[in-house]
């Protein structure tokens, strides 16, 4: 198609994307409610509201300014639109993309999105699992004769920040074999950074739970860190059957492959060479000239 057919049927797959968004938006604001006290479930609860003041691991969740009511609710009805549309709005890229890609890149698209969609759910799930002792940990740390009282958004957007790092860390292996089935790093090279890679994931798992705690970190770098040999044995299966069907294709550009120098018989070669000749020229005179057919 000319350019200008690209882009209209590129506007018209955004449309019906972003129209199942708001749709869904819209219905999705009915239970806005519900939505709230699921996210912001794993706060523990102060019994006794703004009158206690002990300083233990328990908050009261409170609306700062007018709007805060009305933005939250806005946001929390985007939020589960995007999620729950993405089947819709990702097929409509997808039937965008797809028409361009040959049939083994479409294997491979659809193995890649098997696969990503189950580590983010589990990355999402775990985070959500321990999120009550990170807040417990974070919230006991309040000093004797004080309350916490956390706004509804900070709340939200905490929830949603964890969620979405531990469902992005959670697809590093999946990066990895990617890199791997594209020819750009090998298993053995892979499993040769084993002990950088368990220091840098625990490292990160340090930063990005927000907890004093181990359990928040080990909670994130140890299934990181599964995942991650798996995926190195993963390569490492996959280099030996690259190997095994194609001995060379590890090869870099500028490296010779191995050449047979076995010393062969000169008769040998001058009988093979006599066999392979050229067909005979026509002999007739009138197709030369001066002794010379047209080509010499």
């Amino acid at each position: 198609m000319p350019l200008v057919e690209h882009l209209r049927e590129l506007r018209n797959r955004l449309a019906k994307g972003m129209l199942a968004i708001v749709v869904v938006t819209i219905a999705a604001a009915f239970y806005s409610q519900a939505l709230m006290e699921f996210l912001s479930a794993p706060v523990p609860r102060c019994e006794k509201g703004l009158g206690e003041t002990t300083g233990g691991a328990c908050a009261v969740i409170a609306y700062t300014d007018l709007l805060s009511p009305f933005t939250t609710t806005v946001k929390v009805s985007l939020m589960a639109g995007v999620i729950i549309a993405s089947p819709i709005w990702l097929y409509q890229l997808w039937a965008f993309v797809a028409p361009g890609l040959h049939k083994h890149e479409r294997k491979y698209t659809y193995a890649f999105v098997a696969a990503a969609v189950p580590l983010f759910l589990g990355g999402a799930a775990l985070a959500y699992t321990i999120l009550p002792i990170s807040m417990r940990v974070l919230l006991g740390i309040t000093p004797d004769g004080s309350a916490n009282i956390l706004p509804m958004d900070k709340i939200l957007d905490f929830t949603v920040r964890m969620v979405l790092i531990f469902g992005a860390a959670f697809e590093l292996p999946l990066l990895l074999i990617m890199l791997n089935l594209t020819g750009i790093v090998t298993g053995r090279r892979m499993l040769g950074w084993w002990r950088g890679v368990v220091m840098g994931v625990f490292v990160f798992g340090a930063v990005a739970t927000p907890t004093t705690d181990p359990v928040g970190m080990i909670a994130l770098a140890g299934p990181i860190v599964v995942l991650y040999f798996m995926a190195v044995g993963f390569s490492l299966l996959n280099d030996k059957r690259r190997r095994r069907a194609d001995p060379d294709a590890e090869l870099d550009d500028d490296e010779a492959s191995k050449l047979d120098l076995t010393p062969e018989d000169v008769g040998e070669i001058e009988s093979v060479s006599s066999a392979r000749a050229l067909p005979a020229q026509a002999s007739s005179d009138r197709d030369r000239v001066n002794g010379y057919d047209d080509i010499t």
